[in-house]
């Protein structure tokens, strides 16, 4: 018996608690499955599994193995990553628009502490993040909050004010500090809903509770509706010709993020540890509750 794959299997199944759905997630059919389980259950000498007609729940030997699967699994993928590349890789998400700057200062500070170990980020939003964190696709991201999922652990939670990117033509881009009912009227850019789930609910709360209802809503990353001066955005202060940038009267929207994991290692508990580091140096952020520093980005995006 191939025991890493049919651990593999069983971490899905956990995670799903529906074979049919775990079936989906596996690209393979529900009764090979379902054999498999058995197989690993019989291996081991316990039951994994209450399954009834109704419902799929861990048994007590179940949510114990668990944990231990993960890291398995885990480190075979690191195993074979080492083989492959000549040295180990820890696969990282990283959110649209996180600074060129931002991201090579934190591959240097993590490539200092871990020379054996490199890096590989892939771009995603924090939903997407979260499929790939319980699809073992990537070992460790850095998410936007708020977010909920069953089964991650998050790290230390830093704050990014933001403020508000208008064409340099806008009547407002000369005044000083806005307040958000100023901007009635005007339409706002915004990264995807299904993207960032629950960051757009959060903005949108926090624009209505102020007086500021947008005439329309756009998705997008690029700020080509801004400069155009067709709608705002919120963000960082960004160096590009044609944009201004205002401060926002009590900071009102922030950016809060976190490093998310679902299996702890001494290598993703180290690469937390420079997230925050880096983006407090080279980001401006700051521990909930403290002073952020605000710092000008030199490319379009929401985290500088």
């Amino acid at each position: 018996m191939d025991l890493v794959r049919h651990l593999r299997y069983f971490t899905v199944v956990a995670e799903e608690l529906h074979f049919g759905n775990a079936a989906i997630r596996l690209g393979m059919a529900q009764p090979p499955l379902s054999q498999r389980i058995k197989r690993l259950e019989e291996e081991l000498g316990v039951r994994l599994f209450d399954r009834s007609a109704r419902q799929v729940r861990l048994t007590e030997a179940g949510r114990l193995l668990l944990g231990e699967a993960r890291e398995i699994v885990a480190r075979v993928d690191r195993l074979h990553d080492l083989v492959r590349h000549g040295e180990a890789a820890l696969k990282i998400g990283v959110p649209p628009g996180l600074a060129a700057g931002v991201i090579a200062a934190l591959v240097a500070a993590f490539r200092e502490s871990n020379p054996g170990i490199r890096l590989a980020p892939a771009e995603m939003w924090t939903s997407d993040q979260v499929s790939a964190l319980a699809e073992g696709v990537i070992d460790v991201g850095l998410v936007r909050h708020p977010v909920t999922a069953p089964g991650l652990h998050f790290g230390q939670v830093l704050v990014q004010q933001q403020g508000v990117l208008l064409a340099e033509g806008d009547p407002l881009a000369g005044s000083g500090e806005l307040h958000l009912a100023d901007l009635a009227g005007r339409e706002l850019l915004m990264p995807p809903r299904e993207g960032e789930p629950g960051g757009y609910a959060e903005v949108l709360a926090e624009c209505r509770r102020h007086g500021y209802v947008p005439a329309q809503v756009h998705h997008g990353t690029g700020l080509g509706m801004v400069l155009a001066g067709a709608a705002v955005a919120f963000g960082v202060r960004e160096e590009v010709p044609g944009l201004a940038w205002r401060p926002l009267l009590g900071s009102p929207i922030t950016c809060r993020v976190s490093t998310a994991w679902r299996t702890a290692t001494d290598v993703v508990s180290d690469f937390a540890a420079v997230t925050v580091r880096t983006l407090k140096e080279s980001a401006g952020m700051a521990d909930e509750g403290g002073t952020p520093v605000r710092r000008v980005s030199r490319r379009p995006g929401v985290l500088a």
